[in-house]
């Protein structure tokens, strides 16, 4: 499938805790730099014709409003924690101006979460003004969201499996700390990589700064991007400094054209 010019803006680039964190008087959460506030990690993706985001997380109506979001077409979810599905409630707003309900697509785990914690929104019987979703289920096979192709990809959250998602050349991946052969075989091609990196110590189920790096080399992705990233990391200045050519923090905001 031929894939369109797109646009991808990190919407938020930050763990389940977002950065800064609660009560904590790090250097990285009292920080100066706007690099360094991270609110829970989304993107938005867009060609000439399509408007879509990758997860609707705690500040997903604030995205929205920061970036001026006027029409969006569909919502990928990768899986159902809730720093990566709390805020689809306010998904609302969109069907009252499209007057049409939006298209959401869940792999079979996390349309389970989406049903049990929205109950009300897949109801038979609803009140006025609640979000209105049509929900499709995807496996592995790929879709089109308008004119975007897009490709899931199963990685793992330690035992959870979670989506992945390619866009023609642009892959994105959050929440893993395991690829399977199959999944690499999948992302290999991609001319930008984003992967999560939430600290430099091990963790269950995520992905290391040095893990993520030495995923990017394996898989010999020319440009990547860390995401969902903890304040324990360290700075976005001084980590920065510690990358390899082609890789990088991404930040809130940042704009990629592929």
């Amino acid at each position: 499938m031929s894939c369109p010019p797109l646009k991808i803006t990190f919407l938020g680039t930050g763990t389940s805790s977002g950065v800064p964190m609660i009560g904590c008087d790090c250097e990285v959460c009292r920080s100066a730099d706007p690099r360094d506030n991270r609110l829970r990690s989304s993107i938005l993706v867009q060609s000439p014709a399509t408007t879509l985001i990758v997860d609707t997380g705690p500040d997903f109506r604030y995205q929205m409003l920061r970036e001026d979001v006027r029409h969006l077409d569909a919502v990928l979810f990768t899986h159902p924690h809730k720093d990566h599905i709390a805020g689809l409630d306010d998904i609302r707003a969109y069907n009252f101006f499209s007057r049409k309900p939006m298209d959401i697509y869940a792999n079979s785990l996390t349309e389970e979460a989406l049903r049990r914690d929205f109950y009300y929104a897949f109801a038979d019987t609803k009140y006025p003004g609640l979000p209105e979703l049509n929900l499709h289920t995807f496996d592995e096979e790929p879709f089109m969201v308008g004119d975007i192709p897009v490709q899931p990809v199963t990685v793992w959250h330690y035992k959870m499996p979670v989506s992945a998602f390619r866009f023609g050349a642009f892959t994105y991946i959050t929440d893993a700390n395991r690829l399977d052969p199959e999944a690499c075989s999948l992302v290999r091609g991609s001319s930008v990589l984003v992967v999560n990196a939430l600290r430099k110590e091990q963790h269950l189920s995520h992905f290391t700064l040095e893990e993520a790096v030495t995923l990017v080399n394996d898989l010999e992705v020319p440009q990547a991007y860390f995401t969902h990233i903890s304040h324990q990391l360290g700075l976005h200045a001084e980590v920065s400094e510690e990358l390899p050519e082609g890789m990088a923090l991404a930040y809130d905001r940042l704009v990629v054209e592929v």
